[in-house]
C-alpha cells in the first residue's frame, strides 16, 4: 500500500511537477535531480515518486530500481569528475521522504559531518574494534530479528 502524500513534502511536490528541480533522470517511478546543497559537484538525489517515509517501508523492487539508477549515475560521475569512488546512501533524516544520495567522493570525509565543521584541523580516532563475543551477540540479535521481519 502506498502511503498518502503529505501536503508539505517538497519531494512530493517535485514528483508531481509543482517544484522543478534540476532533473537528470525521470521515469514513472523515480526522479533524480541535483542536490541544491551539494557535498561535491554532481551530487544527485534519487527519490521515488510515491511517498514513503521510512527506508524499511520501501518495496524491494523500488529500492532495487533506485540502486540500479544510482549505479548508472555513479559510473557517469566517475567518468566526468575523475573520482575513484562514489558514495551511495539512503537517507531520510532531513526530509521524511525516502531518498538516496549519489556523491562523487573527492575526500574520504565527504559523506561525514566534516563538510559542515568549521575547524580546519580535525583528528580522528578509530572506533574500538568489537570482540568476537560482541560480534557474535549482535549477529544473533540481528539474525533473530530478520527471522521475524
Amino acid at each position: 500500500m502506498i502511503p498518502e502524500r503529505p501536503s508539505q513534502c517538497p519531494f512530493c511536490e517535485m514528483a508531481q511537477g509543482r517544484i522543478r528541480p534540476s532533473t537528470i533522470f525521470e521515469s514513472d517511478r523515480l526522479l533524480a535531480f541535483l542536490d541544491i546543497y551539494p557535498i561535491r559537484r554532481g551530487h544527485v538525489q534519487i527519490i521515488p515518486r510515491d511517498h514513503f517515509i521510512h527506508f524499511g517501508d520501501l518495496p524491494g523492487d523500488l529500492a532495487g530500481e533506485i540502486t540500479a539508477l544510482g549505479q548508472k549515475i555513479a559510473r557517469a560521475q566517475k567518468r566526468i569528475y575523475r573520482v575513484e569512488r562514489v558514495a551511495f546512501l539512503f537517507t531520510g533524516g532531513d526530509i521524511p521522504h525516502v531518498h538516496a544520495h549519489v556523491v562523487p567522493m573527492v575526500e574520504k570525509t565527504d559523506i561525514t559531518s566534516r563538510r559542515y565543521i568549521k575547524e580546519e584541523t580535525l583528528t580522528f580516532a578509530a572506533t574500538p574494534r568489537a570482540t568476537m563475543d560482541e560480534l557474535s551477540v549482535v549477529a544473533n540479535e540481528l539474525t533473530s530479528a530478520l527471522d521475524t521481519a
